[in-house]
């Protein structure tokens, strides 16, 4: 594992002092103030240049982002390839893609193709976009702005079929949830604890998720369908790539990989797995009946999703865990990509530990994540301050994540929902979010609606949501 070099993160950092600060971390430099005001002083400079970003994905498809920068020669010229590569860094985890093409100045491209080769500071993200996920070579391709390809963006619709006798199955890195889903009706669930990155041995994994479906079959007189959410990427039922099974030697993996294949096979009803943070979304969209939805479940991971304008899914990768939206140069890093300032870090259970054990709450007696989780819970449940603190942190995070990904995403309503939304948490997150919003970003406040769904729901919402997937009559 490489760590990113944190001092070419000063020059950023100073551009982003928050307005509403989390109480527990000083350091905190939120992404969206940087990027806005790097953004106001190039257009105030009137000498600014074009920078634009092109992705292209394994099925063809394209996406864009263009910003602006300071030509070469510009005294504020430092300030272009912090920016660019963390730009380059959200786009790419927000939308995936194996060729990167950088169109600008010259420098930022050879500086961005440095970052993202086998030796450089990101050669994690190679590894992962390139051979893990697309099966080739990352590609970073160095041109000017007018000679990036165009965008050309695909949207598939995904679930909302409700009849019949339907399982749906959520799997998170610290618990996996179930439920039996008869017409559209959650007639029974469950959350058992398991321990899916410490277990090397693919037989265990596969137990586990059976004895789940197994234990919502028993509840329903027979099964139609089959429908499962999961952390990782997943193409065609097939785990590509997942930190929820990391634990399993490489030469094993193929078992993994087919999991969901021969579950489908074994059952012989319409088997359906989708993105965590996909079913999430879609969970949002069908208890909103509305569209423009972006969902973030706050696990042991940060599960992302979005059901665009049309109510469809983009096929995007939308893996925000690993995308950036801290530029402090000491920021906390990421156990598995080395980076710092990306979003596992911030809003998920990590977040609660890392905060917890920073401020006098010990965790050393509890080896599961969840007893972890549930230990803070439970100081925040009978009034701790320090325990109100972590969440009250977690929620000024989640506010300036919140505009920061409205810059990338068109946001009507922010769904939020997860195992550290669950009792008082989640309205404290909420509230904060809410306040960042009003003090920072008003025309956000006006545009965008935070959602927290009820208690049951932000627990296993995700695993009846997941039961839609499959169209019965058409086999997995």
């Amino acid at each position: 594992m490489r760590t990113v070099k944190r001092g070419m993160y000063f020059t950023l950092a100073g551009l982003a002092e928050p307005g509403v600060k989390p109480a527990l971390d000083g350091g905190f430099r939120p992404a969206i103030l940087a990027d806005r005001e790097f953004r106001r002083l190039v257009r105030e400079s009137d000498v600014g240049v074009s920078l634009v970003i092109g992705l292209e994905r394994v099925d063809g498809t394209t996406s864009r982002f263009e910003s602006g920068v300071f030509p070469t020669d510009h005294p504020m010229a430092e300030l272009n390839l912090p920016y660019a590569e963390r730009l380059v860094k959200f786009v790419l985890w927000q939308k995936g893609g194996w060729k990167v093409t950088i169109g600008g100045p010259k420098e930022i491209g050879r500086y961005i193709r440095k970052m993202y080769s086998p030796t450089g500071a990101q050669a994690f993200d190679h590894d992962f976009h390139g051979k893990t996920v697309s099966e080739r070579n990352l590609e970073v391709v160095v041109t000017d702005a007018d000679k990036v390809p165009p965008a050309h963006e695909t949207s598939i619709a995904l679930g909302r079929h409700l009849e019949g006798y339907r399982i749906g199955f959520d799997l998170g890195a610290s618990d996996r949830k179930a439920a039996a889903v008869v017409n559209g009706k959650m007639v029974w669930s469950e959350e058992v604890d398991w321990d899916p990155r410490g277990n090397s041995n693919p037989a265990y994994h596969y137990a586990e998720i059976s004895a789940a479906l197994k234990n919502a079959s028993s509840h329903m007189p027979r099964v139609d369908a089959i429908g499962g959410s999961s952390a990782g990427v997943i193409l065609r039922n097939q785990m590509m790539v997942a930190s929820l099974f990391r634990g399993v030697p490489k030469d094993q993996f193929h078992m993994v990989k087919s999991i969901f294949l021969r579950l489908a096979e074994e059952w012989e009803v319409p088997f359906e797995v989708a993105n965590d943070g996909d079913v999430t979304a879609l969970a949002g969209a069908m208890s909103l009946d509305d569209d423009s939805v972006l969902g973030v479940a706050m696990g042991s991971s940060e599960a992302v999703g979005y059901v665009n304008e049309e109510g469809n899914i983009t096929g995007w990768l939308n893996e925000l865990a690993f995308a950036p939206i801290d530029y402090c140069p000491w920021a906390p890093a990421d156990e598995w990509s080395g980076d710092i300032g990306c979003g596992v870090q911030y809003l998920t259970q990590q977040a609660v530990f890392r905060l917890a054990e920073a401020n006098g709450i010990s965790l050393a007696a509890y080896e599961q994540l969840a007893d972890k989780l549930k230990h803070v819970q439970g100081l925040l449940e009978s009034g701790n301050e320090t325990a109100r603190k972590i969440w009250e942190t977690i929620g000024v995070y989640m506010g300036y994540a919140i505009a920061h990904y409205a810059d990338f995403y068109k946001i009507k309503h922010m769904l939020i929902l997860g195992r550290v939304t669950s009792g008082i948490g989640g309205s404290i997150i909420l509230a904060k979010a809410q306040e960042v919003l009003n003090v920072e970003f008003l025309e956000l406040a006006s545009s965008i609606m935070l959602h927290l769904p009820d208690e049951n729901t932000r627990r296993v919402g995700q695993a009846v949501a997941a039961a839609s997937l499959p169209v019965i009559g058409k086999s997995g």
